[in-house]
């Protein structure tokens, strides 16, 4: 982190020499505040996000900074917000005039009025967050931390500015973004605001589940995201948008034989996907995986515990959950979706009677996702058993290898049909018709269990024999 004595060294551009000058041109003392400043002493990025915050007009020092500015630079001003956006090169520099802010108990919309930088500060979420460095004559380069902000970086801590029960009621998105701030940066979220988070969870109903999902996608984008989802699932913050997930929760016993508790397994096979994939849709396939488990948990004395078909039945929850959570209901979903319920399809091809047909299915029914379903399932195993652990990490290599073997004969990942619909009806002189649909069937299946390869010549006799066992007359 930066020391305190060189916090003035990343202020030391163009670009804050020329918003500090057109701010003292219209005697309105600016500063540069929240991510910015923290990441910049984190050493987290140069960063390209810059909030500004003048006392006066945000709007009519934007208007001057991108006058002032080389070259193009775009200008969008938001007047009722009382803000405004200079885009120079790859920034984006916003202003805000400095405001105050009092809540009403049903709404997080504030009332705003204007304020001093005290002011400002105050209304910040985290002391991390409130930490302002001058841009004005006087005070270049100057730090106000009127909360020990610049401590709470050091020492790893996410802290309310005010009383964090009050905080957190007032605008309870703040919630979520305490748990994404700890989880993306490492950080602690202090004891007062650990308790407050529990007490105000309920709070969490005001919030737009867009805006509550965007914190979440950025707590599953993390490098560790269980981090977060083991906060969420201690405040009370997780049962209010997703209840399913502490369905996982606990562990039964019968007669002695007990299963293991399928919610953390299930952050660590998030984690375990967090290490080889930084695609979020592959990690939300991770965490749902297991969904379906409650509603299918049997116990029986000959075989114990199961949980038989609960991929299906998981796959049937996604689109329910993405609806509520107001997630692209698109390919993303259908990707989940997918991806859930072939969770357990790989490992049925590991054994040595496994046949060719059953790695083709696997490679048809995949497709282009087969990358992503066998990180899925390698991340599945969370023994804490390392000769177990070995061995089924090497049974997914008998997996990869059958599929290598396969794919390369076969050419199945992007599989497309070698005889169309036209070419059947061109064959037989017919018109469309379900005996069509029934031809192409017919020819995927005989790929598919080996009886032909998947090449025109092979399928195109496949389609002229199928059609005349069907009682169809080829063409002339």
């Amino acid at each position: 982190m930066e020391k305190a004595q060189d916090i003035a060294k990343f202020v030391d551009t163009s670009i804050f020499h020329v918003i500090g000058k057109c701010a003292d041109e219209l005697d309105m003392p600016c500063y540069v505040i929240g991510g910015y400043v923290r990441d910049r002493l984190l050493n987290r990025g140069n960063g390209k996000d810059i909030d500004v915050v003048v006392i006066g007009s945000g709007i009519d020092v934007a208007k001057r900074v991108a006058k002032a500015l080389p070259g193009k630079n775009n200008l969008s001003v938001f007047k009722n917000f009382g803000t405004a956006q200079v885009k120079h090169g790859n920034l984006e520099i916003e202003f805000v005039g400095a405001r105050k802010e009092s809540y009403r108990a049903d709404s997080r919309k504030p009332i705003v009025e204007d304020g001093t930088l005290s002011d400002d500060q105050n209304r910040r979420d985290f002391t991390i967050n409130a930490l302002a460095i001058g841009l004005s004559k006087g005070e270049y380069g100057k730090l106000l931390d009127p909360f020990d902000g610049l401590k709470d970086l050091k020492d790893g801590l996410i802290r309310t500015p005010l009383e964090p029960t009050i905080t957190f009621s007032d605008d309870p998105l703040r919630m979520m973004r305490a748990v994404r701030f700890a989880t993306q940066l490492n950080f602690t979220i202090v004891d007062e605001s650990m308790k407050a988070l529990a007490s105000q969870a309920s709070r969490l109903e005001i919030i737009s589940m867009e805006r509550i999902m965007d914190e979440f996608n950025k707590i599953m984008a993390a490098p560790q995201p269980s981090k977060g989802l083991a906060l969420l699932y201690k405040t009370g913050l997780l049962e209010q948008f997703l209840p399913e997930m502490l369905a996982l929760k606990g562990v039964e016993e019968v007669e002695g034989q007990t299963h293991k508790d399928n919610f953390w397994h299930t952050l660590e096979v998030v984690d375990n996907i967090a290490t080889r994939t930084d695609d979020v849709w592959v990690r939300w396939a991770g965490l749902l995986h297991d969904i379906g488990k409650p509603r299918t948990k049997k116990f029986s004395k000959k075989v114990g515990w199961t949980f038989h078909g609960h991929e299906f039945l998981g796959s049937k929850m996604v689109p329910k959950i993405f609806k509520r959570l107001k997630l692209p209901m698109n390919d993303k979903m259908k990707f989940v979706q997918k991806l859930v319920k072939m969770s357990s399809r790989p490992i049925a091809v590991v054994s040595d009677d496994a046949t060719d047909s059953a790695v083709r299915r696997l490679l048809f029914d995949a497709g282009d996702d087969i990358d992503s379903l066998m990180i899925l399932c390698e991340a599945d195993i969370t023994t804490k058993n390392p000769k177990k652990k070995k061995r089924y990490l090497k049974n997914y290599d008998v997996v990869r290898n059958k599929m290598v073997e396969v794919e390369e004969k076969d050419r199945l990942r992007n599989w497309q049909p070698p005889i169309s619909g036209d070419e059947i009806m061109k064959a037989f002189q017919m018109n469309p018709g379900p005996e069509i649909g029934q031809i192409k069937d017919a020819i995927r299946e005989a790929i598919l269990e080996g009886d032909i390869p998947n090449e025109h010549e092979a399928a195109h006799a496949f389609m002229i024999s199928k059609g005349v066992e069907m009682g169809l007359k080829p063409a002339e």
